[in-house]
């Protein structure tokens, strides 16, 4: 017998100072799963995983800039920590307590960081190419802050690449990451608009805004990353890619899941976009995980934590 694919639907979230956009699958009333996508990506990249996430109520947001959601106003910049509540804004319309939380890299960023800050409203957490935010050395932090405010003083709005189709714009995104083409539409499907070319109406933009491309003012050090992470206490997924990626390296990620105290590490070989190339093993850890913790006294996955499991 087949399986039935949920249906997906669109969502508005109107915030009090922002419209989020979101896709949602599954129904409402089933257990809640709130996922968060990567840097320059968009909801559309759970489009191959969150089907696969069977009886429970996936909402994928679209983050601020990204996507179908508004921009920021012109005052305002996309620091990760100004990401925090607009997730608290988000539950609270969907009068979600605290729901299951995924996060793919800037999502996982932001999860991981979200679930240390507000314990209360995270039941369990997946995490997916992240743990914790990009850190600095302490003797980088002038020339980042240096960095930072001369690329804002000198922006004067980008200047959005024009593609003559979406096809054309797929292939631009496959040069830059290692996604497949059908992986790679999933986001520039949603990550597009129309260039309003009455002379080539097929001709499209991306819709993200360009300000996200300019540097972070302020990183952490890996300390205070580390003193973040240690306030983590939902049980935790950590879904890594496998060669690691450079700005997540091993002994880097291994002392960060050191201080998650109820963690569960998979690792398996594959790109940075696991959730989109290998969604059905993805979603079986993850619903292996979510079943195995529905109960407060079922025991830990992994036998220590940070165990791998199933390389």
């Amino acid at each position: 017998m087949s399986m039935s694919v949920p249906m997906c639907t669109e969502l508005d979230i109107p915030l009090a100072h922002i419209r989020l956009a979101a896709k949602t699958w599954g129904k409402p009333g089933d257990p809640p799963l709130l996922a968060l996508h990567g840097w320059l990506d968009n909801a559309g990249s759970f489009d191959a995983l969150a089907p696969l996430l069977e009886g429970r109520h996936v909402v994928a947001l679209d983050l601020a800039g990204h996507g179908r959601s508004a921009h920021r106003d012109a005052a305002s910049w996309y620091a990760y920590v100004d990401y925090l509540d607009e997730i608290v804004g988000a539950l609270d319309l969907l009068g979600w307590d605290a729901p299951d939380l995924l996060g793919h890299s800037l999502g996982a960023t932001l999860v991981s960081v979200f679930a240390a800050a507000f314990p209360r409203r995270v039941n369990r957490l997946v995490l997916i190419e992240g743990l914790g935010p990009l850190s600095l050395p302490e003797d980088g932090t002038l020339e980042q802050l240096q960095r930072a405010l001369a690329a804002r003083a000198d922006y004067r709005g980008g200047k959005l690449r024009v593609f003559p189709d979406v096809e054309a714009a797929i292939a631009a995104r496959r040069q830059h990451s290692q996604l497949t083409h059908a992986a790679a539409r999933s986001i520039v499907i949603r990550g597009t608009k129309s260039a309003a070319d009455p002379q080539a109406p097929e001709a499209c933009v991306w819709s993200s805004d360009p300000r996200l491309m300019l540097p972070s003012p302020i990183r952490l050090g890996e300390a205070q990353v580390l003193s973040i992470l240690a306030g983590i206490t939902a049980p935790t997924l950590l879904v890594l890619a496998q060669p690691e990626q450079t700005y997540l390296p091993r002994a880097k990620m291994d002392a960060r899941i050191a201080t998650v105290a109820d963690i569960r590490v998979v690792r398996m070989s594959g790109s940075h976009h696991l959730h989109l190339e290998r969604a059905g093993e993805v979603a079986a850890e993850i619903r292996h995980f979510l079943d195995l913790r529905a109960g407060a006294d079922v025991s830990p996955a992994s036998p220590e934590p940070g165990v791998p499991t199933r390389p």
